[in-house]
């Protein structure tokens, strides 16, 4: 289920605030059809100096927020062919929800183009901003699909154990019992 609007667990540093922002602007173009670059000057030019949605934190980071928006616009199909690839057969990319859908896409972006960001801070980003939309099961979806592209995406870099670990927190895909 849906929340009304994101809230928060923590207190969102400005990459934080980036990625929550982004999923909204991907959101926003899914929704619309309206180009990465015009949400991307939306977003910069008339949101970024009021606080995300009412959330109290750090503004967010513009350079991260433009690349994040603008790469997972431009490298859709390879996001979606990832994340689709760690779905059941039964459940495709187009069939997630848009919120759930631009959280994924976004955290399997960040796993193949920013080698600079750790595997697990991408991961529990993205757990975040899901639990910030999500009451229910998709925060463990999110958890489960980026683990699982870490582990192909970054082979080694996920060394056994934390909680990314799959041992104790095993994906739950959609359509699993």
């Amino acid at each position: 289920m849906t929340r009304d609007g994101p809230t928060p667990t923590s207190s969102h540093s400005g990459r934080s605030a980036a990625r929550l922002a982004a999923v909204q602007a991907l959101y926003q173009i899914d929704l619309t059809g309206i180009s990465p670059d015009s949400v991307v000057a939306e977003f910069v030019e008339h949101r970024f100096d009021k606080v995300v949605d009412d959330l109290p934190g750090e503004r967010a980071d513009p350079g991260l927020f433009s690349d994040l928006v603008r790469g997972a616009s431009a490298r859709r199909d390879e996001v979606d062919r990832l994340v689709g690839d760690s779905l059941t057969d039964t459940w495709t990319v187009e069939r997630l929800e848009k919120i759930l859908r631009a959280i994924l896409r976004l955290g399997a972006y960040e796993l193949v183009a920013r080698a600079d960001i750790p595997a697990r801070v991408v991961i529990t980003e993205y757990v975040d901003v899901a639990n910030a939309f999500f009451d229910g099961g998709q925060p463990g979806l999110v958890n489960g699909v980026l683990d699982a592209l870490a582990r192909r995406l970054r082979n080694g870099e996920l060394a056994a154990g934390g909680p990314a670990d799959s041992k104790t927190n095993p994906p739950r895909l959609i359509g699993e019992g």
